[in-house]
């Protein structure tokens, strides 16, 4: 995989990436979010699809990304198709520090050492080309405006955003609170965008999900009982 495309792993950490303050919004749940982003990366690059509400290896051939591979050697070793939601919410915390490592290296952000109270030290990340992280907002941001069904990169990286809670800290305020519904409402537009940040959100909110089909995940109502429980963490996720 060349460097000619970001990944949607890199987009979602740089859109979570506070210009100013130097530090990533919703970082605990960004770990998540991360590991969601490598499943649709890795589909897209047509390494694993979804079967059902689980993920299957389809073409155990490297990408070329290491962060990306160390992943899918990780699902490959599992020898069968893995849930989504148990994969997420494996035991694979600290995604947010590797990216971090991944895109310093790349050159996509610099760090920049110091301290906090004037004694713990602390270190904060900048982006190198400001460009970049306007271009990844201006395609969220057409997408919610224009109404129109975005690319399915678009759709996956919207759905979650959406899922780790990024529509607050992209659309602050009362003013923001219609652009933050139709960013959840851009899950619908990707089926393994929306399967994982289904999954992205069902592990934040402790849910033991039942088997869902593709088509839930791409947007067909669920049954009433699972309805409501998509209601109730939207509500959450959302406000």
């Amino acid at each position: 995989m060349g460097r000619s495309r970001r990944t949607i792993p890199e987009e979602l950490l740089l859109l979570a990436l506070d210009p100013t303050t130097g530090t990533t919004a919703q970082p605990q749940s960004l770990d998540l979010g991360l590991a969601g982003a490598q499943l649709v990366e890795l589909a897209l690059a047509g390494r694993i699809a979804p079967d059902g509400d689980r993920i299957a290896v389809v073409m155990p051939r490297p990408t070329g990304d290491p962060t990306l591979d160390s992943a899918l050697e990780l699902l490959r070793r599992r020898g069968s198709p893995v849930r989504a939601v148990h994969w997420i919410g494996g035991p694979r915390l600290g995604l947010r520090q590797i990216y971090l490592a991944h895109l310093e290296r790349c050159g996509m952000v610099h760090a920049v050492a110091g301290q906090m109270c004037g004694v713990l030290p602390t270190t904060r990340y900048q982006a190198t080309d400001t460009a970049i992280s306007r271009d990844i907002r201006s395609r969220l941001d057409s997408a919610i405006r224009t109404g129109v069904p975005p690319d399915p990169r678009t759709a996956a990286l919207a759905a979650l955003a959406h899922a780790v809670g990024l529509g607050k800290h992209l659309y602050p305020g009362n003013e923001g609170r219609s652009s933050r519904s139709r960013l959840r409402d851009l899950i619908r537009h990707d089926p393994m965008g929306g399967l994982v940040a289904h999954a992205v959100m069902d592990v934040q909110n402790g849910v033991a999900v039942q088997p869902r089909r593709n088509q839930q995940a791409a947007g067909v109502p669920l049954q009433p009982q699972a309805q409501a429980r998509r209601g109730s963490m939207a509500h959450t996720s959302v406000h």
